[in-house]
């Protein structure tokens, strides 16, 4: 269902899961990718335009547990319901610099994703592309975009996703080296924060403002 679709990654998702993954450097950490479908009467090709992030783990071993993922999918998509945005996707980063293949659990919860949104994306950090970024050497997407073709396995899009895959904003990167400069990634709450202590908000209100 992808491979007809484009991508567009809004800046304050985009900034939130790197800041995300910067916060927990040694241990993969992934989340969910809120965002709606626009009309296509404009282009030739749908365009689902991801408008916000909500970390989920740091613990990824947590998420194959059914009941912690559906419970964070359904307060997830009870609040952002109001704002006309869904779950339209999934983001992972691996624990290691090197490692850039799609783990099992990314699939996994891609699958439980795509179950109601069938536009549905998976994407995974480049750890060498943040670390250029964060430099403010890069203006390229840190992250790959991963779909599901119709063998119901999920592929990267083209050989880096950058056709299919587009930021908002072009000054994304210097905007997240700025929030990194200021060490706002401290700052960063996920599902598993919240769990420990419900007084830690997963939605991270002024975490960019």
């Amino acid at each position: 269902m992808g491979a007809e679709c484009k991508y567009e990654v809004a800046q304050v998702a985009y900034v939130k899961l790197a800041l995300h993954a910067l916060k927990h450097p040694a241990a993969a950490v992934n989340g969910l990718l809120v965002g709606r479908l626009l009309d296509g009467a404009a282009s030739p090709a749908a365009v689902v335009s991801i408008a916000d992030a909500v970390p989920l783990s740091h613990h990824p071993h947590h998420l194959p547990l059914l009941p912690t993922l559906e419970l964070a999918l359904t307060l997830v998509e009870d609040h952002f319901a109001a704002q006309g945005l869904a779950v339209v996707g999934y983001y992972h980063a691996n624990t290691r610099r090197d490692d850039a293949d799609l783990p099992p659990v990314a699939k996994r919860v891609g699958d439980h994703v795509f179950r109601n949104f069938p536009r549905a994306a998976v994407l995974l950090l480049d750890n060498k592309k943040l670390e250029e970024a964060v430099k403010g050497k890069s203006r390229e997407p840190v992250v790959q975009l991963y779909t599901r073709d119709s063998s119901k396995s999920w592929r990267q899009a083209g050989s880096d996703g950058s056709s299919q895959l587009t930021l908002k904003e072009p000054s994304t990167n210097m905007v997240l080296a700025d929030h990194v400069t200021t060490k706002k990634w401290q700052q960063v709450v996920d599902f598993d924060d919240h769990l420990d202590d419900i007084s830690k908000d997963w939605l991270n209100p002024g975490l960019l403002a």
